[in-house]
Formats: structure tokens, sequence, C-alpha cells
């Protein structure tokens, strides 16, 4: 039965064809984007993996910088310790060739005193970012490593430990740091330093009573001062803590000149009314920084180098002994930094390999298969133009119907 009401012809037809361009358009986006699913409702579960492995991939990018950070804090410190193990060994040499009687031990000892003042320099300088291994100021430090994602989607970071070595050869404790401004009636702000702490030979740093560093005075201890940018010191020496004098005096007194030689805009004065205290006159016209330490003769790991002295028969076959205890404290803190720098290395290697994998997994669930959708796009535009010539004919079926009324 024809009906001039119903073309179910033509409705077969309109459906195939939206079909068809349906199919067409995920198949052009998918060419277009280079994915088969681009969005959650392509299909919303693989979707939501797929966005999971990338937010990972993307906190893996941010590890592979931290390792890369750590290696390069570590590279530091094995370098130093290194070259401090070499030192050592020069200054082992030195050592050695003071054990014979016809050779002149004071200048052998000038020699080691320039190699200590030389491995002090090393420890100074071997940071990186502020980070220092070797100064033993960081017992440890924490080099971000992975994330790890358990059953249950719960997220957690890992670190690997890297165990700071101490090879100073001095203790430094810093004390609190203040500043001051000009006055507004041009007298400007007093800063006063006691050295003393009522106690006899104690020689510490109160900062105008913001704090006390310090250790009963010893030979071979340094008070340092930093003012601004610039830094002064002052070594207690056997001479000061000889019977008789007052070593906070002597320390003050030392610490004045070294500051008056600076040339900076501030006054310098002994306060008459308390021993070992320093008065200093900021007339700078701007905040002035000024800090206090104080460094123990003798300690850090290599501390013992403070003591080495060859010029004497007893002196040198002392020094021989203890040389070859701080050899073995430099070797094995570059075998612990070595150790460490190679376990970084191979989490990077890992970390690389890891972010790999997660992208091949990412793109085998998302990523189109353009040799396919091209075929399929071929396909479609084919089957896309017979529907639209089947809906023409079917369209066209009622038209017939009116030859019967002719």
């Amino acid at each position: 039965m024809s009906s001039i009401l119903t073309n179910n012809s033509a409705m077969v037809a309109l459906q195939t064809l939206k079909s068809v361009n349906q199919n067409l358009a995920m198949t052009q986006s998918e060419i277009s984007t280079g994915k088969s699913i681009a969005t959650a409702k392509d299909n919303s579960a693989v979707w939501a993996i797929s966005k999971v492995m990338e937010s990972d991939v993307a906190g893996f990018k941010a590890i592979s910088d931290s390792l890369n950070l750590g290696e390069s804090t570590v590279a530091v410190a094995r370098n130093a310790s290194e070259s401090i193990t070499d030192l050592l060994t020069q200054m082992k040499g030195k050592i050695v060739a003071a054990q014979e009687d016809n050779v002149d031990r004071t200048k052998i000892q000038d020699d080691i005193v320039e190699l200590r003042n030389q491995i002090g320099s090393v420890v100074s300088a071997a940071q990186f970012n502020g980070l220092n291994l070797v100064d033993g100021n960081t017992a440890t430090a924490d080099i971000l490593s992975s994330l790890d994602r358990d059953s249950t989607g719960t997220v957690t970071s890992s670190s690997i430990t890297v165990l700071g070595q101490d090879l100073s050869t001095g203790g430094y404790t810093a004390s609190a740091a203040f500043t001051g401004t000009t006055g507004a009636s041009g007298a400007g702000d007093v800063f006063g330093f006691s050295l003393d702490d009522g106690a006899s030979d104690d020689v510490i740093i109160v900062p105008a009573g913001l704090g006390t560093v310090g250790t009963p005075a010893e030979a071979g201890a340094k008070i340092g001062l930093t003012i601004g940018d610039q830094k002064v010191s002052y070594t207690v020496t056997a001479a000061d803590l000889a019977t008789g004098n007052v070593v906070e005096d002597n320390v003050a007194a030392g610490l004045k000149s070294a500051i008056d030689a600076l040339g900076l805009d501030v006054d310098v004065a002994f306060d008459g009314a308390n021993t070992g205290t320093l008065n200093v006159t900021n007339n700078t016209g701007a905040d002035l920084a000024i800090t206090g330490t104080y460094q123990n003769a003798g300690s850090g790991g290599l501390g013992a180098l403070a003591s080495l002295d060859v010029s004497t028969d007893a002196g040198a076959a002392a020094a021989l002994g203890s040389i070859e205890t701080l050899i073995g404290t430099a070797i094995d803190a570059s075998a612990a930094f070595g150790s460490a720098e190679g376990r970084i290395e191979t989490q990077q290697s890992f970390i690389s390999n890891l972010t790999d994998s997660l992208k091949s997994g990412i793109g085998a669930m998302v990523d189109a298969n353009m040799e396919e959708a091209s075929a399929r796009l071929q396909a479609l535009q084919t089957q896309q133009q017979l529907a639209v010539q089947a809906l023409s004919i079917a369209n066209q079926a009622p038209q017939t119907i009116l030859q019967l009324f002719r």
C-alpha cells in the first residue's frame, strides 16, 4: 500500500543518513584530535583512567627535576670530599717528610697550615643552591624520588635520604641576627656585644640581649662578627689564656681593630662598665644587620687538623697517626656520596623508563588508529553519498502516486 502521509522508505533512509553522519563526525574528530577518546563523553571510564595516568606523568616530570637537582648537589659534595682526600694525601707527604731530623720542619708546618686552610675553603665552597653536605651543618637531605599509588588510589611520596658528612675543620654556631636604623635625631643605634657571661675565661656572644652562643675560650677558637656584608674575626691564642690576662677584653680589642680597619661608617667603643663588651654605633643611615659567630677549635669531622704540628719530634710522630684517621674520614665521605649519587642516577633512569611506559599506556587507551580512521573515513564518505541518494529516491516515491489521478 502506498501512502502520501507516511513514507517509510524515506524514514529508513533518513535514519541511515543520520547514523552515517554521526559516525563520520566521530571519525573526523579522531583524525583532527588524534584521539579516539578525547572527552569523557566518548568513554567515561577509559577517559578517567587516562587522566589519572596523565597526572602521574606530570608528577614524575617534577620528580625527574628533583632528582637532577639532588644529583647535582651530591656531585658537588662528592667532588669536594675527593678534593679534600687529595689535599690530605698531600699533607701526609709533608708529615712523612717531617719524620726526618735533617729537614726544616718550620717550613713544612707552614705548608701544612696552607693545605689546612685550603681544605677549609673547599668545605665552605661545596654548596649547591645553598645546601652544603660537607660542612657538618646538614645531617640529612631528602631528595624526592617517586610517587607511589596503591590499589585504593592513595598517593604517597618517597625520598632518597643522603647523609651529610662532616669534613669541616671547625663548627660554627650563629647567634641571632638583628638590624637597626639611624634615628630621626641623627644619633645612631647602638649595638652591644658582650663577650663575657661572668664566668672565668668564657667568651660568648650576646648581641643586644637576643641570645647567647659560645663556649669556654680555648686556643684556636675563632669569634666572628658580620656587619652588613663585611666580616671580621679574632682567633684566641694561648697568650690570651695566660694567667693574668682577661681573654674577653683581648677578644674585644681584636674585633675592634678589625672593625675599624673596614672603614665602615660605624663607631666602635669599649664599654668600660662591662668586661669584654663592645658598643657598635650605626651611622650609615640605613638598616645594618650584625651577626655573631663562634667557631670551636678542633671541632668538626676534620677538627684534628688544627692540632697538627710537626715542628717537634713528638708532634711529627703524633701527626703521622692523626693524618691516617683524617684521610679515612674523607675517603668514607667520598664513598658515601658516590653510593648516593649512583642510587640517584639509577632512580633517574627508572623514572624516565616508567614515564615512557605510562605515556605508551595512555596512548594505547586513547590515541586514534590513524590508518584505521583513514580507511573508515573513505567508507563513511561513500556511505554518506549512497544514503543521500537513497533518501532522494525515497522522497520522490510519493510523486508516482500522482500519475494514478491523471
